[in-house]
């Protein structure tokens, strides 16, 4: 009973750091930029499309696909963020957010238009290979992507609180208006937190790829665990978005195929009822902690 018992915690675990990925970029720019972005899934459904063609053109380890792929959603992200986000800002949230819904629309029907309506999924020959440790079999392909997601919030939470560009994007995060009166480009610290969530989402579309199954409409599937994980892990808050992670990991393995996810959507109904600011208000959040209005 009792390995029983940690099997599951381990395997939950490790299932929460491909959630925590999912929901970093999420994260990043509601605390940053104050802006839900309706595209974000399908900017985890490009990630994880791009890693399938580099794969197999390049012949890598999908993996190292992310030198390729994390660059080219930045650019994205940063670029669509900049010329057509800010600009729909100055008139207020609703307008940038229809923008977002746009760009989601397009996304979509061009990955349909381009790669088909099949299910895809990224094979690697060690997909289905496990280690034993104490008893315990744990997945491999499981512990390279909490690996990967760990690293990705780390650096991401160096990057934000020792770099000067890092810390320009939390003053902007903290007050606009004072980070502007600084000299601080607000415009392009908000495109390049935006760079950088799209960024995490090629991560992520690596991670969802390698685990599970997707189609050209899956975005909508992500972007609501992304919410769920924002909801529990709180906004910017690079430690609540790991922990959240491993707690919708937990509840999905003990909830099991069947009722994993709908025990996730109750829990996600109960945190918001009785704890809405979020699990983890003391973990060490990205941003500065004070709000600002994203149409300014």
């Amino acid at each position: 009973m009792i390995m029983y018992i940690l099997q599951v915690l381990i395997n939950g675990i490790l299932l929460g750091g491909v959630y925590a990925i999912l929901g970093l970029g999420m994260s990043l720019t509601l605390g940053i930029v104050k802006l839900t972005n309706l595209a974000h899934g399908e900017y985890i459904i490009l990630g994880a499309y791009a890693s399938m063609v580099l794969q197999s053109a390049l012949g890598v380890d999908p993996i190292l696909s992310l030198f390729i792929s994390v660059p080219l959603l930045f650019a994205g992200g940063y670029l669509l963020q900049r010329l057509l986000v800010n600009r729909a800002m100055k008139d207020g949230a609703e307008s940038a957010l229809l923008v977002t819904f746009g760009i989601s629309v397009i996304l979509k029907d061009a990955l349909l238009l381009i790669f088909g309506a099949d299910a895809r999924h990224i094979t690697v020959s060690y997909g289905n290979e496990s280690i034993m440790i104490a008893g315990l079999s744990i997945p491999l392909l499981n512990i390279l992507l909490i690996l990967i997601s760990g690293a990705s919030i780390l650096f991401l939470e160096h990057f934000m609180q020792k770099t000067m560009t890092g810390r320009a994007i939390r003053a902007v995060s903290d007050d606009t208006e004072a980070a502007a009166l600084t000299g601080i480009n607000v415009g392009h610290m908000f495109a390049l937190a935006a760079g950088i969530a799209a960024a995490t989402a090629a991560v992520a579309g690596l991670s969802a790829g390698m685990k599970w199954t997707w189609y050209p409409s899956s975005g909508g599937h992500y972007l609501l665990i992304a919410f769920v994980i924002v909801v529990i892990g709180g906004l910017g808050n690079v430690g609540g978005t790991f922990a959240a992670g491993i707690v919708f990991g937990l509840i999905q393995v003990i909830g099991g195929a069947s009722y994993g996810m709908l025990i996730s959507y109750i829990f996600l109904v109960v945190i918001l009822t009785l704890k809405p600011q979020s699990m983890f208000p003391r973990i060490k959040k990205l941003t500065g902690g004070r709000g600002n209005d994203a149409g300014r």
